[in-house]
């Protein structure tokens, strides 16, 4: 292996780092596919789904995981989360990850806005985001739109509305292991119904 090879291998993050960069950046649970998206797009490294789903194999074993899983309603795994999150804020429900996506959005795109060589995986990731907001992939300014739809009237309501499912499914995870709280309880396999 060439010194150079060798030091390019040395100084890209690791998995967990790479993985913790791109959810600091979404700030809330976020799905697997778009933290291997945003960390691609945004960030040097090398982060794979196939890496991202090794990690949290990895993590759930770890003495103090970095990177975990947030909790669907059912307690069940949702999604990629920080370990360092409160429980609530790792609770993943249906209106409140709608909201998270508008969020997402306009996170992403205040970065790319810094930054302005961000390129062309940039732009795709933004434009992938945008087919998520009402209007955004017509919006002048993606980030205007997510904003609006953020703010609409039936949006704030759903997520009102899941205020208490959310302290519901907190004070039902808060009885589990921690492993349990940190990455869900297997889920229940569907039974057939007798004909």
């Amino acid at each position: 292996m060439e010194a150079a090879e060798m030091t390019r291998l040395n100084t890209l993050p690791s998995t967990r780092d790479q993985a913790r960069h791109a959810l600091l950046l979404l700030g809330a649970p976020a799905p697997a596919r778009l933290v291997v998206g945003v960390h691609q797009a945004l960030f040097d490294g090398d982060l794979e789904a196939s890496s991202l789903t090794a990690l949290l194999r990895a993590e759930r074993h770890a003495a103090a995981p970095v990177v975990c899983h947030g909790l669907a309603g059912d307690l069940t795994a949702a999604h990629v989360a920080l370990a360092a999150w409160p429980l609530p804020r790792r609770i993943v429900l249906p209106a409140a990850a709608r909201a998270d996506a508008m969020r997402f959005l306009i996170r992403v795109a205040d970065l790319v806005a810094l930054h302005t060589g961000a390129g062309r995986s940039a732009d795709l990731l933004l434009r992938e985001m945008a087919a998520e907001v009402p209007g955004g992939l017509e919006a002048a300014d993606v980030r205007d739109a997510a904003r609006a739809a953020l703010e609409s009237p039936s949006l704030v309501a759903a997520v009102e509305a899941e205020w208490p499912v959310r302290e519901a499914v907190a004070a039902r995870a808060a009885a589990l292991d921690r492993t349990q709280q940190l990455f869900g309880v297997p889920a229940v396999p569907q039974q057939r119904g007798r004909g």
